[in-house]
């Protein structure tokens, strides 16, 4: 009773069929395809620019703070 049978998704599958229409479910993938290229691009961007504008921080010997304990 908690699994779908061959039926259950041959009716979901007509369902959408009819909703969308044949032309539709392969423009909404090319969309979703679309974002996700899109995201992947601006995520290796972003990882590119934090590579060229990472700096490092040279300490003087005067600016190191010593703790002793008195």
């Amino acid at each position: 009773m908690g699994s779908f049978s061959v039926w259950h998704w041959l009716i979901v599958l007509v369902i959408v069929l009819v909703l969308f229409g044949r032309g539709k479910i392969p423009e909404l993938m090319g969309d979703v395809a679309k974002g996700i290229k899109s995201f992947k691009k601006g995520m290796t961007d972003d990882d590119a620019q934090e590579a060229t504008t990472a700096k490092t921080v040279d300490h003087k010997p005067e600016e190191v703070k010593e703790t002793g304990r008195s």
